[in-house]
């Protein structure tokens, strides 16, 4: 079954995410780093980390948003320059005023696009990453060939995502917590309550763990690897082309 933000909309999963995203950016950051109490910020670092001995020149970031992960992934080498892709273009101009406070314009690029269909040429990137965005693809799998399919021979593919923890009790103050408290504070802050009641069900729908690392052989990736974080709150997942 296919997830969707608004459930009386006839658009498409894409559409409606887009639109989703358009409506929650300006708040999209706050928002963030406090229903996770600034978790999320510990997580981008651990991910980036998975690059350190690759220390990438050409990264691209998928599902970029507000430009996190991108401007995380720049502390890599003083060469490291990032392209950020995304669907909605609401994030990136929030990503777009950021960088320009920040003085990184100049090594961060970021383009509205589709991450299903990518308008770069084959073995492009030397790192390709998503954080927190494969979960919102209307075609799976074709969105992780499309990240294979950029990525360059020896490069590395790096995504973070939410994950669903199983052990008690855990497990049940994680589903109270995303099911109950979340879409309430969501609704509160971003006024949007679909885009916070989007995101649990978005996590439990999504083929986390073991079932993910299947899918990424499946479209071509190499050396599949996950480390669940935070008690399986969350996981990296790495893999090689």
């Amino acid at each position: 079954m296919t997830v969707v933000p608004y459930k009386d909309d006839a658009a498409g999963k894409k559409s409606q995410v887009a639109q989703m995203f358009n409506s929650i950016a300006g708040k999209y950051d706050f928002l963030n780093h406090f229903l996770s109490a600034g978790t999320d910020i510990y997580w981008r670092r651990k991910a980036v980390n998975q690059l350190k001995d690759l220390r990438p020149t050409r990264i691209l970031d998928i599902a970029t948003g507000t430009a996190d992960f991108a401007i995380e992934s720049l502390r890599l080498s003083p060469e490291t320059q990032v392209t950020g892709v995304d669907i909605s273009e609401g994030m990136l101009e929030v990503g777009r005023r950021k960088l320009v406070d920040k003085g990184l314009s100049h090594r961060i690029q970021l383009e509205l696009g589709d991450s299903e269909s990518l308008p770069f040429p084959d073995n492009h990137f030397d790192a390709v990453t998503a954080s927190f965005g494969v979960r919102n693809f209307e075609n799976l799998k074709q969105g992780l060939a499309e990240m294979q399919r950029v990525l360059r021979p020896g490069g590395k593919m790096v995504i973070l995502e939410f994950s669903k923890p199983t052990a008690f009790p855990l497990k049940q103050a994680y589903n109270f917590y995303f099911r109950r408290v979340l879409p309430v504070f969501g609704k509160l802050i971003s006024k949007d309550r679909a885009a916070y009641t989007y995101l649990p069900e978005s996590v439990q729908a999504f083929p986390d763990g073991p079932d993910f690392l299947s899918i990424l052989t499946q479209v071509g990736f190499k050396n599949p690897a996950w480390q669940p974080l935070t008690f399986g709150i969350s996981s990296i997942y790495t893999a090689q082309k």
